[in-house]
């Protein structure tokens, strides 16, 4: 009896020291890979010095979800790019980090990035590797340092083992961690909405959405370029100055008056599941957006030439480029349990 009471005490024992949770990778040995849709061009970052491995991706993917990068350990990457709304913050002008803190910019989606030549509204980042520091040691963001959290992933016993398993050893460093999450993040490949499907001739569009189609090649394609929907180029959009952010856009980084109120072009796939809108998430809707470019584009000495007498749309032509827009949803991406916060 005495003997029996002992086992049942260190199997119950045993299961209260279990603290971190097995990581269930849900990845195929070959599920991640480099891809290159047919007729897309080369990508800006090639994984030439950064092997994919699946230890890698799920080593990434965990980083992404985990909110110790945060000085109170309550904000993740994830805590403002949410998977279903293609990695942006659904329903948030702006986005949020710890004690409550607003920024002042909007979080943009996150798919496709290896086209990327740079990253964040203005630019201010030119590598994915070398992007998380940004939030991270952000005072609003994430207010931590990145000593700090080296020490903090260095003492999980989970990161332990799945830095073991990418890497070969345990040694947490700023690089292995960049690393593996430009794994994560860099094979978020968004292809597979309805209008891939149209162009690959397996679905076809409606008649509003052909007639979307029509319009937005006439009057919109010179900035969001197939099939990408960005041309990666910083532009003033002809936005009204919020006085109470007195952004700057790109001259932040440049410090060149030329650049002025200029944000990279987003890229439109997703667009349906990604608002708000706008750099700093002004237009709640699509109808917005346009109303935006008919009707109340503010001219100034850095206004994209190509908006100086806005766009002409009438209702027709909005409604039928919004249903052209919705086709670049891709669902697949948008519930892809590789990228879910569910496996971890």
């Amino acid at each position: 009896m005495k003997k029996a009471f002992c086992i049942l005490f260190l199997a119950i024992a045993a299961t209260s020291c279990s603290v971190d949770p097995e990581i269930k990778p849900i990845v195929a040995a070959d599920g991640i890979k480099e891809i290159i849709p047919e007729g897309w061009p080369q990508p800006f970052y090639r994984f030439t010095d950064n092997p994919i491995t699946t230890d890698k991706f799920i080593l990434g993917r965990a980083l992404f979800y985990e909110p110790l990068f945060s000085l109170d350990n309550t904000t993740s990457c994830s805590s403002c790019h949410q998977q279903f709304a293609a990695f942006s913050q659904n329903g948030h002008q702006f986005s949020h980090g710890i004690n409550g803190l607003l920024g002042k910019r909007n979080a943009p989606a996150l798919q496709n990035l290896t086209w990327n030549t740079s990253l964040m509204h203005d630019g201010g980042v030119n590598n994915m590797e070398v992007f998380p520091p940004a939030p991270m040691t952000n005072p609003v963001e994430m207010g931590e340092t990145l000593d700090h959290v080296v020490q903090k992933i260095t003492a999980s016993y989970k990161y332990k083992d799945l830095f073991r398993r990418a890497y070969g050893d345990d040694t947490v460093t700023t690089q292995r961690m960049f690393k593996a999450i430009a794994q994560f993040m860099g094979t978020m490949y968004s292809y597979n909405s309805k209008y891939d499907k149209v162009k690959q001739g397996s679905e076809s569009f409606t008649a509003s959405e052909q007639n979307g189609y029509s319009v937005f090649v006439q009057k919109c394609v010179s900035c969001h370029k197939e099939p990408l929907f960005t041309d990666y180029q910083f532009r003033n959009n002809g936005l009204a100055v919020n006085t109470n952010l007195n952004d700057s856009g790109r001259a932040h980084i440049t410090q060149n008056p030329a650049d002025l109120y200029k944000f990279k072009t987003p890229s439109l796939r997703n667009i349906e599941v990604s608002g708000p809108y706008m750099h700093d998430g002004r237009y709640m809707t699509l109808n917005n957006c346009l109303d935006h470019y008919t009707s109340s584009v503010v001219s100034g000495p850095t206004l994209d030439p190509l908006l100086n007498a806005g766009i002409s749309l009438d209702a027709q032509e909005k409604s039928d480029i919004i249903a052209f827009l919705k086709t670049l949803t891709d669902h697949q991406f948008l519930s892809d349990k590789r990228y879910s916060e569910s496996n971890q």
